[in-house]
Order: structure tokens, then C-alpha cells, then sequence
């Protein structure tokens, strides 16, 4: 019997519409492959096995809770009791997630309008801040320092947005930035459907954001990607910043490794 990519063999027996979702269940463990539990969305397995869902952790208002939920595991961040900014919050995903990981409270902020949730809109701990843009927001519009910033953004670099959320963090505090090459490389560099695909490109571009974060005096402590592709089937990139922790010892290198684990394992659209 041929073995076919577990996320590839979910797809083709109807269980999800896309192998993007797939990799979403599969890497928060909740894949049963003949009541074997598999974290791997590349796992070669038997066509015939019997493939189980069940689901385990959390579920959030959208995929973003997933992404970021995977941030706070490797990098072990804590959210109880911390006061929270989120930074393209949209549908309220990682406002979502920071809430179930403890946050007390969290300040979404979206340039948009009417897409939060009707949940967190009517949670007393979210503060909706929408119609607002990052680039433009102080510390008198919180009327506080807050402990954990979470950047999500598009059609903008995180560069123009790590100067104003530096401001706005206690010095103990940290920022964890969603990295979207689509949104970071230049245009010449970025292929068909807004899709950048090079593993070389997502290195520089992940480069130049922790170069950029390094010249706003915030040290890059955590690489890792996100386990859920963008809607072109982007790779995407966390990377954890902070003020007072030391940055990573061998950052080319560290940027190497997790840029050719992510395309290992999120690669082949």
C-alpha cells in the first residue's frame, strides 16, 4: 500500500478543505492515525489507515490563535495576569488566544472596522480600539505601558510599526511580531499572487526586521514559524523581541536553520 503526506492523505478523504487546515490540526496534536498521535503534517502514512480527530486545546475565534499560541510554546512566554496590546487584531485571533493564556487584559488594535469577534467585543477585558492605526498610536491613547505587544499586520512593514510599540512597553516587556515576507521584500522579489516562495529572501528579509528592530533597541531572543501558511500559502515568521534579554548568539545562522525548517515542512505548494 503507497504512503501518501498525512496533511495531503486529510485533504483528499474530504476531513478538511485545505491542507493548510490540516497542518493546523495535525500540529496542535489533534491527528489520530490509527490511535497514534501525529504532530508531523509530512508523516508518510498508509492510505487505508484510519485517521481520527480530536480535538485537545483551545479553539479560537480564527487561525491566528493557532499561530500565536505556537509562539507563546516555543518561545515560553507567559500572559497571566499581563496587560496585552495586539497589534492587527482583525477578528480578535491572538486576542483570542492571550485571553485563554491568561492576559487580564488586552487593547485590540485593528485600522479596520466591525471585524472583532462578537465574543471579545463583549468581553470587559478587551478594550476594542478599531480604526486605528498603529503608526500613530501613544501612550495617552492606552493611559498605560503594557506588558506584551503581538503584531499581526499587512500591507505595511513591520519596521514602520517597531518604533511606535517600543514606546508603548514596560522595559521588561516583550513583543512577539508576526514576519510576512510578502509584506517585507521588495516588490521585484515577490512572484505570482503576492507569493514569495525563495528561502534566500525570507533569510534577508527576516535580516533587515531584526536589524531594524536592533536600530529601536529591541533585541531579537526567539526565531521560530508560524505553522500555518498565509492565504497565498506564504511562510511566515515569529520572531521575539525584548529590551533587557540577550539576543541570539548566532543570528545568520539561527535565521538559516528555522527558514529551511519552515520550507521543510511547510514548503511544496
Amino acid at each position: 500500500m503507497a504512503k501518501v503526506r498525512l496533511d495531503v492523505l486529510m485533504v483528499e478523504k474530504g476531513m478538511v478543505t485545505s491542507r493548510e487546515k490540516a497542518r493546523a490540526l495535525i500540529l496542535a496534536g489533534e491527528v489520530l492515525v490509527n490511535g497514534v498521535r501525529i504532530d508531523k503534517p509530512g508523516t508518510l502514512v498508509e492510505e487505508d489507515g484510519q485517521i481520527l480527530l480530536q480535538r485537545k486545546g483551545p479553539v479560537y475565534v480564527s487561525r491566528g490563535g493557532l499561530k500565536l499560541e505556537k509562539a507563546i510554546k516555543v518561545f515560553g512566554i507567559d500572559f497571566k495576569d499581563k496587560v496585552v496590546l495586539d497589534v492587527g487584531a482583525s477578528t480578535g485571533g491572538y486576542t483570542d488566544c492571550a485571553l485563554q493564556h491568561g492576559a487580564r487584559k488586552v487593547y485590540a488594535v485593528d485600522v479596520g472596522y466591525g471585524q472583532l469577534d462578537w465574543s471579545l467585543r463583549n468581553d470587559p477585558r478587551v478594550i476594542n480600539m478599531e480604526k486605528t492605526n498603529v503608526r500613530y498610536l501613544t501612550l495617552d491613547d492606552l493611559g498605560e505601558l503594557v506588558d506584551i505587544v503581538t503584531i499581526d499586520v499587512s500591507f505595511i512593514s513591520t519596521l514602520l510599526v517597531f518604533p511606535v510599540v517600543k514606546n508603548l512597553i514596560q522595559p521588561e516587556g516583550l513583543i512577539v511580531s508576526l514576519i510576512k515576507p510578502q509584506f517585507e521584500a521588495g516588490r521585484e522579489k515577490v512572484g505570482k499572487k503576492g507569493v514569495v516562495r525563495d528561502p534566500r529572501v525570507h533569510e534577508e528579509v527576516l535580516y533587515r526586521c531584526i536589524k531594524g528592530a536592533l536600530d529601536e533597541g529591541l533585541n531579537c531572543t526567539g526565531i521560530t514559524y508560524s505553522p500555518i501558511t498565509g492565504p497565498q500559502g506564504n511562510i511566515e515568521y515569529f520572531i521575539k523581541l525584548s529590551r533587557k534579554e540577550a539576543v541570539l548568539p548566532d543570528m545568520a545562522k539561527e535565521i538559516k536553520s528555522v527558514v529551511a525548517a519552515a520550507h521543510s515542512e511547510l514548503g511544496g505548494h
